[in-house]
C-alpha cells in the first residue's frame, strides 16, 4: 500500500474522445510530481461547455481501453453518475469524503484551464481542497503568461508557488507548474477528422479508435 502522504492526482474532462495529448500530460505529471495514481474523472454535464457529443458510457469506456495497463491511472466514475453538473469543488468534497481530509490531492490543469480559474464555481475553496499543478507546454514564456493572468490569479501564484516536493507536506493549497512535451492534438479535431470520413490514427490509442469505429462514434451518420 502507497504511504498516505504521496499525493494522488485529479484529471478532469471530458475525453470526448480521449487522446495521446491527455494521457501524456497524466504520464508526465505522475513521474515529475511522484503522484501514487492519477484519476482521470470523465464529466458528466460540465459547466464551461455545452453537453458533450457522446454519451457517458462511451466516454467512460474510452478511457478505460485508453489507461488499461498502466499501473498509476484510474478512473473514477463520480461525476457522471452525479444528476447534476459536475462542479470541481464538489468532485473534492466528494474525494475527501472517501479519502480524507489529510491525503495530498493534486488537481492537474493546462495552463489556459488555469487562467479561465476564477470563473469556475466557488474556485477559491479549490486551494483548500488541492494543490494545483499546471502543465505547460516547453519554453512557455512564464513572464508573458503571468501578464496575461488576472490579478487574482497573480495573487494566488504569488503566495502559492512552490516545489514539487511540497505536496507531500499537507493535502492542498500549493502551486506548481512543470513543462510538458508538446503535442498539438484536440478532441475537438479529432471529432471533425472522423466527422469529414479522414483517419485520427495516432492521435489518439488503437483501442480507443477501434471503439470508435466500432460504434460509428463522431461520424456524419451519428447523432
Amino acid at each position: 500500500m502507497a504511504d498516505a502522504d504521496t499525493p494522488i492526482g485529479i484529471f478532469g474532462g471530458t475525453f470526448d474522445p480521449i487522446h495521446f495529448g491527455h494521457l501524456r500530460l497524466a504520464e508526465e505529471m505522475g513521474e515529475a510530481l511522484g503522484l501514487d495514481a492519477v484519476r482521470f474523472i470523465p464529466a458528466g454535464w460540465p459547466p464551461h461547455r455545452g453537453r458533450p457529443r457522446t454519451d457517458a458510457a462511451h466516454r467512460l469506456r474510452m478511457v478505460e481501453l485508453a489507461i488499461a495497463g498502466n499501473p498509476r491511472f484510474e478512473v473514477d466514475t463520480r461525476e457522471m453518475l452525479a444528476p447534476r453538473m459536475s462542479y470541481t469543488v464538489d468532485t473534492l468534497l466528494s474525494l475527501r469524503q472517501d479519502l480524507g481530509w489529510h491525503r495530498p490531492l493534486c488537481l492537474l490543469l493546462g495552463a489556459d484551464a488555469f487562467l479561465g480559474l476564477p470563473g469556475w464555481h466557488r474556485w477559491r475553496e479549490l486551494f483548500e481542497l488541492t494543490h494545483i499543478a499546471i502543465a505547460h507546454r516547453p519554453g512557455y514564456p512564464q513572464h508573458s503568461w503571468k501578464d496575461a493572468m488576472p490579478e487574482l490569479l497573480r495573487e494566488q501564484i504569488d503566495t502559492r508557488s512552490g516545489p514539487a516536493s511540497e505536496l507531500a507536506g499537507s493535502a492542498g493549497g500549493r502551486i506548481v507548474t512543470h513543462s510538458i512535451t508538446a503535442l498539438d492534438i484536440s478532441a475537438t479535431h479529432i471529432r471533425d477528422t472522423l466527422h469529414s470520413g479522414r483517419s485520427p490514427r495516432y492521435l489518439l490509442p488503437d483501442t480507443v479508435l477501434d471503439h470508435i469505429h466500432t460504434h460509428q462514434l463522431y461520424q456524419a451518420n451519428h447523432a
